[in-house]
């Protein structure tokens, strides 16, 4: 019998385990062996239990192991959304948001906002279609007058726009593009004696359709907008005079709320990697990182 890597430490965990079928033969006129994928859900009385994804849980004789191991967890459905179709979701925070298909990148334009995410193509991915440089340049030309383009680190697309002649749009780092559950933020939240301050901060939401702004008097603020079951936040903002007050959870938590009562199930923001203080925040809510893209634009001729 083969050596495996399972025991008693792998319970709670997804595991692989190749066993015997006992008194069946296999192809070869050997012994049979099937594999099972599946959470490991007890280890005793020389007997693994493992509860597949589908179905009931199957009971092994440790005997009969031939082999097996742990395995990374299967990705949640959120994270196996593609880097495109995650931005596209995030279109929601930019209401008068001007788009336009370049097979599948899209030009984006806001005639209120200066911010990139607004006014930059989104191409991740190949857009498919002949000419596509072209298209952006010349949309570009009559709207900011500098084409910028939102790329994934190290991507074909980053060569390719690098290879006309651009640059970092910026001395900015990376952006992470963050997501989570809902449910698992809030309960995060709720779980921190730092969601909200001793004295609890007065609170104004001012809702417009599927977008809401929430303000601690002038000391916080921040943006949500929902679509389809995705809630995002933008603008996440505290008063350098009070900050480490907690006052960015209170926020984050009244965002949250709103989208849990719009039936947003994922969460997502958007944060450069370089801001270490608001990594942290995030990833204390349970956020992680689901891609990493940046802004590139012709050089500057000043």
């Amino acid at each position: 019998m083969g050596e495996h890597l399972l025991g008693p430490h792998v319970v709670g965990r997804r595991v692989v385990v190749r066993r015997l079928l006992r008194g069946e033969t296999g192809p070869s006129g050997g012994p049979a062996m099937t594999d099972l994928l599946g959470t490991c859900t007890s280890w005793a009385d020389g007997a693994c239990v493992v509860q597949p994804e589908e179905g009931p849980p199957v009971v092994i004789a440790i005997a009969d192991i031939v082999s097996g191991k742990p395995v990374p967890p299967r990705p949640s459905t959120r994270h196996r959304v593609t880097p495109q179709e995650a931005q596209r979701r995030a279109l929601a925070l930019w209401p008068d948001l001007v788009t336009e298909p370049v097979g599948d990148w899209l030009l984006r334009h806001s005639p209120t906002s200066t911010a990139r995410r607004a006014n930059s193509v989104l191409a991740m991915g190949p857009s498919g279609v002949p000419d596509d440089y072209e298209h952006v340049v010349d949309f570009y030309a009559s709207r900011t007058g500098r084409p910028i383009a939102a790329v994934l680190a190290g991507s074909a697309e980053d060569d390719l726009f690098r290879g006309h002649g651009w640059v970092a749009e910026s001395n900015d780092d990376d952006t992470l593009f963050q997501i989570t559950g809902v449910a698992r933020a809030l309960r995060r939240l709720r779980g921190s004696r730092q969601a909200r301050p001793p004295e609890a901060a007065p609170l104004a939401l001012e809702e417009s359709g599927d977008l809401v702004t929430v303000r601690v008097e002038d000391r916080a603020s921040g943006v949500a907008a929902y679509a389809g079951d995705w809630v995002g936040f933008r603008g996440i903002h505290v008063d350098p005079a009070h900050r480490r007050q907690g006052l960015a959870l209170v926020v984050m938590e009244a965002l949250l709320e709103w989208g849990a009562e719009h039936g947003a199930t994922t969460a997502y923001l958007q944060v450069l990697a370089d801001n270490t203080a608001a990594v942290g925040l995030y990833e204390g809510l349970g956020f992680t990182t689901h891609h990493a893209y940046r802004y590139l634009a012709p050089p500057r001729s000043d």
